[in-house]
């Protein structure tokens, strides 16, 4: 009996190795939309080349303006969801599989990829897919026309709602870490009483 429940428990332990189909297949999906991106970077500089062409018109060089900087947007769009997928493929493997002994040894390394827990994935993602979120509503509102004033002040309320999550991101991220140089509560002050 004793054998049948270390074989069923070695393999209940080991079917965690399934992970590892996520975490390549992130790690795959990444590198692809970094690859789309730095294309998207290429065409974009070959075409910005012809900004300073003495025949294009006002009117023109406002256009290629306009859609060069909405493609820029989609290009810091591109490589903050590669990002998300890189944090996501490396915080998988940490928490199911085995820590990174790079990121854990190498003093240079972001502390951004070293994920201990499941909420501190889930914290390290929400805070790019709101910059995702952020990145995105400014290329809407860069293409948005303005047709009545209840645009602009769908605009202005659009971009208060991001300065409050913003605020409230930090200030939950900072209010939940004890200070420096403050002690933990509970800890010991070394005061005799």
């Amino acid at each position: 009996m004793k054998f049948l429940e270390w074989l069923f428990e070695g393999s209940l332990w080991n079917s965690r190795f399934v992970i590892l189909a996520a975490v390549v297949g992130s790690l795959f999906s990444g590198f692809a939309i970094f690859y789309i991106a730095t294309v998207d970077v290429v065409y974009l500089a070959q075409h910005t080349l012809h900004y300073a062409d003495s025949g294009m018109t006002t009117e023109a060089r406002k256009i290629l303006h306009d859609s060069t900087v909405s493609h820029i947007v989609e290009v810091v769009d591109g490589y903050l969801l590669a990002t998300v997928m890189l944090i996501f493929s490396l915080g998988l493997y940490e928490l199911f599989i085995s820590d990174i002994d790079q990121a854990h040894g190498s003093r240079a390394s972001s502390k951004i990829l070293v994920i201990s827990s499941l909420d501190d994935l889930k914290s390290r993602l929400a805070k790019v897919i709101i910059m995702i979120m952020i990145v995105t509503l400014f290329e809407e509102a860069l293409n948005m026309k303005m047709s009545a004033p209840i645009d602009l002040l769908y605009l202005g309320g659009s971009i208060a709602l991001v300065a409050l999550a913003l605020y409230l991101t930090h200030s939950a991220e900072h209010g939940a870490q004890p200070q420096e140089d403050e002690p933990e509560e509970g800890a010991e002050t070394g005061d005799e009483h």
